[in-house]
């Protein structure tokens, strides 16, 4: 067995196990896929291997190139098609043992059958109703709401040196006071990451650095550093405020997938609520009507307070 088709058998064979440990196996022992027409790419109907008279088609193999593990998407085009065909052939062999056996006619599976067709039903209308009805328009528009509702924050860009001993700090801050340049010093001195680059730390805004440090930061002017040492748990700062601004939102293109999210659970959410206010839902068990309500009334509560 060449290399190649060892791939694929360890590939098929590990279609099912998800997680890291089937997506190494897959990884480490992939062999380069001959070269492929990518003309058959687009042949749904085109029938690939036939199994005791059934034809496995293109477009059945795709399909579970997608659903069985998605170790599959990281590779090219036919060797994905290949080790899902192989993976295909192997459910299809003891998919004909099961039927041999009656394992179908089971109440267990029939059962799990049932549930199988509601979930696939389930993610079919989700998708055409709510995940293909969302334009990029739609998505634009709740950007633009969201941006419009952000208050309005401030964020600096700062330098600082980091130096352990106190004493030490106020020598610095006594060269800086006899005119030395402060990225000068920050490379000379500083303990921190930052100190190959004069101490620059970037614009950040609040809550994103330690208490102390932030309050000093923001306390400043523009050009000006601090007269006494900050404390914080990493030490002794002495800190230069190189700018002020308001702080910019993030771009459109960098939060257009989150935002998408956010009018797919939206609409989701409004979806199920109407459809379940026209069913009639009864509970056998007190107990189990009371948690359910009171969970539907957390969720509505919740989606409320979005609003």
């Amino acid at each position: 067995m060449t290399l190649y088709r060892k791939s694929l058998a360890l590939l098929a064979a590990t279609a099912f196990l998800g997680g890291v440990m089937g997506t190494a196996i897959a990884q480490e022992t992939a062999a380069p896929a001959p070269a492929a027409a990518e003309s058959e790419k687009d042949e749904p109907g085109k029938v690939l291997a036939t199994v005791n008279g059934i034809a496995i088609t293109q477009g059945e193999v795709d399909q579970a190139a997608t659903d069985l593990d998605p170790q599959f998407g990281r590779l090219p085009v036919e060797q994905r098609r290949l080790a899902a065909l192989a993976a295909l052939i192997d459910i299809k062999a003891l998919a004909a043992e099961g039927e041999k056996n009656k394992l179908d006619q089971t109440e267990e599976f029939k059962r799990r059958m049932g549930f199988l067709k509601d979930r696939a039903l389930h993610n079919e209308v989700f998708k055409a109703e709510i995940v293909d009805k969302i334009s990029d328009e739609d998505a634009r528009a709740r950007y633009d709401k969201e941006i419009a509702a952000l208050p309005a924050q401030n964020e600096v860009r700062a330098r600082h040196i980091l130096v352990k001993e106190k004493k030490d700090a106020e020598e610095i801050i006594k060269k800086l006071d006899g005119g030395a340049k402060f990225e000068d010093l920050a490379k000379e001195n500083s303990t921190d990451g930052s100190a190959a680059q004069g101490g620059d730390l970037g614009y950040f805004g609040e809550g994103m650095m330690v208490p102390e440090f932030e309050k000093a930061a923001f306390a400043l002017e523009p050009g000006s550093y601090t007269k006494e040492p900050v404390e914080s748990q990493f030490g002794f700062h002495i800190i230069k405020l190189e700018d002020k601004r308001a702080k910019q939102p993030p771009a459109f293109d960098q939060v257009k997938d989150e935002i998408r999210s956010m009018i797919m659970r939206e609409r989701y959410v409004t979806m199920i609520k109407d459809l379940r206010n026209g069913m009639k839902i009864t509970y056998d068990d007190p107990a189990v009507e009371k948690a359910m309500k009171e969970a539907a009334a957390e969720q509505d509560a919740e989606e409320a307070a979005k609003q």
